[in-house]
């Protein structure tokens, strides 16, 4: 059925609400419908306000406006309220009534400036309420005999609203005035506030990856596809879901807008903010990383770091293997280098190596040796990886999806659907997280355990991914299954990692003193039932920006932390922060096995380049291209360090001297640099 008409809500939909940016406009004044729907804005914000929106040209002209939560309803192309919808909302509604409620609560609630509010919405701030104190305000209305809608998002914005004013509702009415079908009606939003729209019988909707947990959680049974992009990205997945014609016009984009400093919106494949010396050296290391990448292509697929030039006695003979974390991730890395063809044979070796040794239970193997053939199940000590499933069937995605071997898929995707089988029999208590045993996974001298960051944000994009492989074989049930999932496994991570829901849930624990709710700058490193590792896990923030799970705000809150506390100093990027020292209750006796976990070692503090690539790739995704450029000049520069030679992208470098420390001519570290090119647009 054709689609006739779209209705979007605006703020952390389709922009982001933290600072303004026209890439939607220029987005949608690209697209080229077949038969274009009726545009409507159905947001929070007042009419005046959304229309000073329009007119900046930050978002496209609509056809209507629903705007103030559903308080009223404008005709754009009329310049006027449809005033028949405003007369049906004075029944049961008293704004001085309920403002006196309110205000003379036992709550800490306060009320919001004046621009946010209108003669049908009363708004308020109340950070973190529980859903038994929103209960005891709409009771408290009822009591006094007030029919209204209390509505609670974002856990923060209170709206109180006539009783037929909602976004739902309000768009039902605009629907039947136009009579437009619901079926012929695509919705998306962000957060608690947009639930009504989706709860309309047979509307399509879209969630975009930035959603609140709440819009999560109340759609799991609705006709909804969960984008894991945001903003427009997502909007544009999920019109195109829903069977909606359209393609990007060749014409060139609007140079209507404004300039936005913090976006830096550059030309393709211009480097500025750097000097021509600074950028060669950038040039010269993804040549040289590329050389890197050559020296780890054996017959079994990619080796963890070149054999040649590596002596691998006692411990170390185990990195003559390919290994399931180090090839996957090196797989992925060198995506955009599928077109030359030992690279692509590799990649595809690698995968089949790793399925070929899975067992029929779904366990990959954490390395198979290159010399004997002989898969290990383990890593430290008799432990298993987890990890090691978890990047294989992401890897496989994107091999596949960069590939489009659609055979391939088939051929694997048994196997992959065990692995999944294995993993999820790792979520013991069917809380949506997997239980890591300590030394679990990639920082296998690192004691952590149970809920381990790292690990679950690989779960949630191990999720999509299936999900996506699913829907490439027209599985639709399947696909839906696992994408669906993937949103309560996100909903889940921000719920137990983020500081600030740590702090309510356990504020027995010494280590809450000086928190408050709204202080949170990252997600912590691993939770349990008794209590959570403080200690900032670099690579799983980053990792958990680059999947979509933390929204921009929260992303930059990361980016501050990282950077304000030194961990990509003196070089891109520490792996843990703060590292753990002697007299730390976190302290382990095996931290001191080959003198690898010391402060500032290895998984303790050490810098590891392949993170650095992606430290470069989160800043650029923010839009701070010109520190994203810089970031990786000084990773090209740590990458030309060496213990002989130069450039042997080395496999880790200590924390605060930046020596280089590990093995020399590492896949992953080539890898991860490469894919920060692509991602900077410095290489075609």
């Amino acid at each position: 059925m054709d689609i006739k008409f779209l209705a979007f809500d605006i703020d952390d939909t389709l922009l982001p609400s933290h600072h303004r940016t026209d890439e939607f406009f220029k987005f949608w004044n690209r697209i080229e419908f077949e038969s274009k729907p009726l545009l409507c804005y159905n947001t929070g914000r007042l009419k005046e306000d959304t229309l000073r929106l329009i007119s900046k040209r930050l978002v496209p002209r609509p056809d209507y406006l629903i705007c103030g939560v559903g308080t009223l309803i404008y005709d754009v192309e009329k310049q006027q309220l449809i005033k028949k919808f405003s007369q049906i909302l004075e029944e049961g509604w008293n704004l001085e009534k309920i403002s006196e409620l309110i205000s003379s609560s036992d709550f800490d609630i306060k009320k919001q400036p004046a621009h946010f509010q209108n003669q049908y919405k009363s708004s308020w701030f109340f950070d973190n309420a529980t859903d038994e104190e929103i209960n005891k305000i709409r009771k408290m209305m009822r009591q006094n005999g007030l029919d209204v809608n209390v509505v609670y998002s974002s856990s923060r914005h209170l709206d109180v609203l006539p009783k037929y004013a909602n976004k739902g509702n309000s768009l039902e009415w605009l629907l039947e005035h136009l009579d437009i079908r619901h079926e012929e009606t695509v919705v998306a939003g962000n957060s608690g506030n947009d639930l009504a729209m989706y709860q309309l019988d047979d509307i399509k909707g879209i969630v975009v990856g930035n959603a609140q947990p709440e819009l999560l959680e109340d759609t799991k049974n609705l006709n909804v596809y969960y984008s894991n992009k945001l903003y427009h990205d997502a909007i544009l997945e999920g019109l195109i879901h829903f069977g909606i014609r359209l393609k990007l016009s060749d014409a060139p984009e609007p140079k209507e807008g404004i300039n936005l400093e913090m976006l830096n919106l550059m030309e393709a494949y211009e480097i500025t903010g750097i000097t021509k010396k600074q950028q060669k050296l950038i040039t010269d290391a993804y040549e040289q990383a590329i050389e890197t990448i050559m020296k780890n292509i054996t017959s079994l697929g990619f080796s963890a770091c070149s054999l040649d030039d590596n002596v691998a006695i006692g411990t170390d003979a185990n990195y003559r293997s390919v290994w399931a974390r180090d090839g996957s991730i090196t797989i992925t890395g060198t995506i955009p280098l599928m077109g030359n063809n030992k690279i692509f044979e590799c990649q595809r070796k690698t995968l089949e190596t790793l399925f070929e040794n899975t067992n029929d239970n779904g366990q990959v193997p954490s390395n198979i040796s290159i010399d004997t053939l002989s898969p290990d199940y383990s890593g430290i000590d008799g432990v298993c990886s987890i990890d090691s499933g978890l990047w294989t069937v992401i890897a496989f995605h994107d091999f596949v999806k960069a590939s489009g071997d659609i055979d391939f898929l088939r051929k694997h995707m048994k196997t992959v659907s065990n692995i999944m089988v294995w993993l999820n029999a790792h979520d013991g208590n069917n809380d949506s997280l997997l239980e890591i045993p300590e030394a679990g996974d990639w920082m296998n001298l690192k004691g952590r355990s149970y809920n381990v960051l790292y690990d679950e944000v690989l779960w949630y994009r191990a999720n999509i991914c299936v999900g996506r492989l699913y829907e490439l074989l027209g599985k639709q049930k399947l696909a839906t299954k696992h994408i669906t999932w993937s949103q309560v496994i996100k909903n889940s991570i921000l719920v137990h990692f983020w500081p600030a829901s740590q702090m309510s849930r356990m504020t027995s624990q010494p280590y809450h003193t000086g928190y408050s709710s709204n202080n949170g700058m990252y997600l912590f490193a691993q939770t349990t039932p008794f209590g959570f590792g403080w200690r900032c896990d670099v690579y799983a923030n980053v990792l958990a920006h680059l999947f979509n799970i933390v929204d921009e705000s929260k992303a930059i809150d990361i980016f501050r932390f990282i950077w304000g506390s030194g961990g990509n100093k003196p070089f891109p990027v520490k792996n843990i922060y703060p590292a753990v020292v002697t007299s730390d209750p976190d302290q382990r006796p095996y931290y001191s096995g080959n003198l690898l976990n010391l402060p500032n070692h290895y998984h303790n503090g050490g810098i590891w380049p392949f993170i650095g690539g992606a430290w470069v790739r989160s800043i650029n995704k923010l839009g701070l291209r010109e520190v994203a450029l810089k970031e990786l000049y000084r990773l090209a520069g740590l990458n030309q360090r060496g213990i002989f030679n130069k450039w042997e992208f080395n496999e880790w470098f200590h924390g605060e001297t930046g020596r280089p420390m590990g093995k020399a001519f590492q896949a992953w570290s080539a890898s991860e640099y490469i894919s920060a090119c692509h991602s900077l647009r410095i290489v075609s």
